[in-house]
């Protein structure tokens, strides 16, 4: 029996379908059908939505009820599971519809069985980081670690599928790339899973959701995003389907988790996580006691609210209940521990744990996490990152001592205490170091970052230890998760005995009682360097890069011609000579067309202009990314 009562469509009701059902579906659509259904996915926002026996139904008018029944992880994982009472089903507009306006399952979470007869992936060489704030994102990589075996044939025609499936979204922009382009997608994506590619098959699910994001104006969404991983996508692609032996293009699967015999982990701190792919929850950062990055999450599907919740959050490792806000003021000693590429803790039936008092950040493996300044860690960490692949960027925490000076909006802006001279002794700011900003990990409204840090920022001369991650988009910017008190300093925090010297930023309230006096000989700056990012020319290329993922060639084209020596003008002048050379080859390829023995104009060659538009984003990428590096190495101006 089916409930007829229902509401309207809530794609976060409909269960997540794997790519391969989805791609099948349209697939099978007759030809003349698919004109009409991007239109019918946007009339679902309006159709009601039901319980059924088992699943949801969908009620797409007359004698057409949609009925999907997901299996027991909860999705959907063959095309039997979703089914219609149309007489034209399975091949109807309404089911394909249905499906193609259900999210994207994981297929690591959800296996199939044809995907989990597929070979292994790597050879485990190498390193993986993931960042936890992007969960249920990205898939993690191979870190470089010299040339492997050389992709098999399979493997290169999978990853050639691939990118024509990419460059033809590339090309055609974000308001043609609806559902059928999307399923071409996700039907290469399925290809790359059996042939053994999950780097790959990772960034082509990412790039559905992030055009379905973009296309569908969700809150929260940035463009910036979905160029990052169409880039990741066509870099990784072409590179496999040439030939390239580099392992880390090749990745490992996410959860390949390996036993790590016993182990002694201390907290920093705990984050919450909202993903843009519908998960929360809270993650906790650890160090073990040999220096590695770890952590311990409790995320799953879910909302904001969920993020929020899960302050106290109560998580099982084996035997052992774990209270995340114990875990990240004190520590565990762990037996049978696995853990994963990325530094995730497994909780297996095998795993033991027995609590560890409160840890202090000024001694043990803590300590390790300030040790060295500020601009020596960032230069290290740009050096060693991956920058052709997005979802490595800005993962590993660090720590640093800092000065409040002034405030930017939802930003602090701080500056570096310099090393300690004499026991008790206020130190003073880094001569000639950078104004830095503390900008919010996350702003959602019911998490405690932005008021936090507003609190912060308005005590000029506050002296804080900070715990965080690198922006390695922004200049001189640190996103911090957890901050405390500077030792043997006058002006600095003052927390309640039970945080053990640590203040949560997206979960404990830093209330007026917790910060010292004001001091009226603290000087506020509010005037900031420069941003070397932001000011310079280099927003040209952005623009034309996002411009052709958002409008596609046809936009690109009509823009260079537009603006003539005004897009390669100004980078020349400055100094941006290859990111004038790169900016013109995209604009010339973008309004390049053939023609054949007749004269006749044919369509463009989509891989040139594909290439072209790789070249463009990946210097735009490479020389921010030293503009960001010399941002924390150069006096700041003004």
């Amino acid at each position: 029996m089916t409930d007829r009562t229902s509401t309207a469509v809530d794609t976060d009701r409909l269960p997540p379908v794997l790519p391969g059902v989805t791609a099948a579906a349209v697939a099978a659509l007759p030809p003349r059908l698919h004109r009409r259904l991007d239109a019918t996915v946007e009339r679902l926002a309006a159709v009601p939505v039901g319980r059924a026996d088992g699943g949801v139904s969908v009620d797409c008018g007359p004698e057409a009820l949609v009925t999907l029944t997901p299996g027991p992880a909860g999705a959907v994982t063959g095309p039997e599971q979703a089914r219609c009472s149309c007489l034209l089903a399975p091949r109807c507009l309404h089911r394909t519809a249905v499906l193609v306006a259900c999210p994207v399952a994981d297929p690591a979470a959800h296996p199939d069985p044809a995907s989990t007869a597929a070979p292994p992936t790597s050879d485990g060489a190498g390193t993986v980081a993931g960042r936890v704030g992007r969960a249920g994102r990205s898939a993690a990589t191979v870190g470089r670690a010299g040339r492997g075996a050389a992709p098999t044939k399979a493997q290169r025609a999978a990853a050639g599928a691939l990118w024509r499936a990419a460059a033809a979204v590339l090309a055609a922009g974000v308001p043609a790339a609806g559902a059928v382009p999307q399923a071409e997608l996700l039907r290469a994506a399925h290809g790359a899973r059996l042939a053994g590619l999950p780097r790959a098959e990772s960034a082509a699910l990412r790039t559905v959701r992030g055009l379905r994001a973009h296309r569908e104006r969700q809150n929260g969404h940035r463009l910036a995003e979905l160029v990052e991983v169409l880039h990741d996508l066509l870099y990784v692609t072409g590179r496999l389907a040439a030939g390239d032996a580099d392992p880390a293009l090749v990745g490992i699967l996410r959860r390949a988790y390996q036993p790590d015999g016993t182990l002694e982990v201390y907290g920093v701190c705990r984050e919450p996580v909202i993903s843009a792919t519908g998960y929360a929850g809270v993650v906790t950062h650890l160090v073990a006691a040999d220096g590695r990055q770890l952590s311990f999450g409790d995320v799953r599907p879910g909302g904001p609210d969920r993020a929020r919740d899960c302050a106290r959050a109560v998580t099982e490792m084996g035997a052992v209940a774990v209270n995340h806000a114990v875990l990240a003021r004190g520590g565990l000693r762990i037996t049978g521990t696995t853990v994963s590429p990325d530094g995730r803790l497994g909780a297996g039936k095998g795993v033991r744990a027995t609590p560890l008092t409160a840890t202090d950040w000024s001694t043990g493996a803590l300590a390790a996490l300030f040790a060295r300044p500020l601009a020596e860690v960032v230069t290290a960490q740009l050096a060693t990152e991956d920058p052709e692949d997005p979802a490595r960027a800005g993962t590993a925490l660090l720590g640093c001592d800092l000065v409040v000076v002034g405030a930017a909006g939802d930003q602090v802006l701080a500056r570096e205490l310099a090393p300690p001279t004499a026991l008790g002794a206020d130190r003073a700011p880094v001569a000639d170091g950078p104004v830095i900003r503390l900008a919010p990990v996350d702003s959602h409204p019911t998490l405690a970052h932005v008021a936090n840090l507003r609190r912060l920022a308005s005590r000029p001369g506050l002296r804080i230890r900070v715990v965080g991650r690198l922006d390695p988009d922004r200049a001189s910017t640190l996103r911090p998760l957890v901050v405390g008190p500077v030792p043997d300093a006058a002006a600095t925090l003052r927390l309640p005995a039970d945080w053990h010297g640590r203040a949560d930023l997206g979960y404990d309230e830093i209330q007026g009682g917790h910060l010292p006096p004001r001091d009226p000989a603290a000087t506020t700056e509010s005037v900031v360097g420069a941003d070397a990012v932001a000011e310079s020319p280099l927003w040209r290329v952005r623009r034309l890069v996002e411009l052709a993922v958002s409008g596609g060639r046809r936009a690109v084209a009509e823009a260079a011609r537009g603006d003539g020596a005004g897009l390669t003008g100004p980078l020349r002048r400055a100094g941006f000579t290859t990111a004038a050379a790169v900016a013109a080859a995209l604009a010339d390829e973008s309004d390049r067309g053939g023609r054949n023995a007749f004269g006749r104009r044919t369509d463009p060659d989509q891989d040139r202009y594909a290439w072209a538009w790789l070249a463009a984003t990946a210097h735009l990428a490479a020389a921010e990314r030293e503009l960001v590096r010399s941002s924390w190495t150069a006096p700041p101006v003004g």
